[in-house]
């Protein structure tokens, strides 16, 4: 029988910690990774101090703005699932209005210090990033489609176009492929979690698409994406962009994942979607960093 989640308690004194998990910290330092990568490899030298301290910082600060805004508008799904629910907001530790504060506080540092000392391109892309997440995937797109982390990947996939945006001052294509490397991998990634967590994610009213169309179905589509990641991963290369230190890198991560998500889709080991999951956190973060290796030590045949 389905129960109904007891109310949000009423907040009980917030620390910095509580602030600090509003954040999302995990996940925003992944997003400055890519976006650190992306100054890195929008110039052939070292990016300008400016840029590299102050787009860091801005990007950050509204990725953090988006999360807060994120903890806000979930905060009933989140109670009633076990990953979430000793959230700030769920646990009473910080209120609803105390967080959306303090996520415009951080939104409106971030534009400040990016449309100030970084560029005007940069602080509006962010700003629409922030937007992108924190309302549009969020209050939409989350609840309304199983398709959701698919076209709400595109906010995910922001950052390393707002790096190179920070130190050009120009969308260009090369940021783009980084752009579309961050999009692909997205879904495998996110399904992987969505699978395991299926059960907590239905309870929550949640339409994930293992929760839509079953693990079998979601299995399928994660083999699907991940042979498309693998193919698009090689274009950095295909396009000049990189050498052979990043093609190698690419092959084996790429291999490895795939391996992955063939054991995901054949065999039955219960583990191997966190396995999977935990994998792709650490395949998108070697990538970059073969990419970055790669771009001031570039080996060609």
């Amino acid at each position: 029988m389905e129960t109904t989640p007891s109310p949000t308690p009423a907040p009980s004194g917030a620390t910095w910690r509580d602030y600090y998990e509003l954040g999302k910290p995990r996940v925003v330092m992944l997003i400055m990774f890519t976006a650190i990568a992306g100054m890195f490899l929008a110039t052939p030298g070292l990016p300008p101090a400016s840029a590299l301290i102050f787009g860091s910082l801005g990007i950050a600060l509204a990725a953090s703005s988006a999360a807060a805004v994120n903890h806000v508008l979930d905060r009933r799904f989140d109670a009633k699932m076990a990953r979430t629910r000793n959230r700030p907001l769920p646990t009473g530790h910080v209120s609803g209005p105390q967080a959306l504060a303090y996520a415009a506080v951080l939104a409106v540092l971030s534009m400040v210090l990016l449309g100030v000392w970084v560029n005007w391109l940069t602080a509006v892309l962010t700003f629409g990033s922030l937007i992108g997440y924190a309302i549009i995937y969020t209050a939409w797109l989350k609840h309304a489609t199983p398709q959701n982390i698919v076209i709400g990947g595109a906010a995910g996939a922001a950052p390393p176009v707002l790096g190179w945006t920070a130190v050009t001052g120009q969308v260009d294509p090369y940021a783009l492929l980084l752009f579309l490397i961050i999009f692909v991998w997205t879904p495998p990634h996110f399904w992987a979690l969505a699978i395991a967590k299926r059960d907590e994610y239905a309870q929550a009213g949640i339409p994930m698409l293992p929760v839509t169309y079953g693990i079998e179905f979601t299995r399928l589509h994660i083999l699907l994406y991940t042979i498309l990641l693998v193919i698009v991963s090689l274009l950095p290369y295909l396009t000049g962009m990189s050498g052979l230190i990043y093609l190698a890198a690419a092959l084996i991560l790429g291999g490895v994942f795939l391996h992955r998500a063939l054991a995901l889709k054949f065999g039955s080991d219960a583990r191997m979607p966190m396995r999977t999951f935990g994998f792709s956190i650490t395949y998108l973060t070697l990538l970059f960093a073969a990419l970055l290796i790669d771009h001031y030590i570039m080996i060609r045949f």
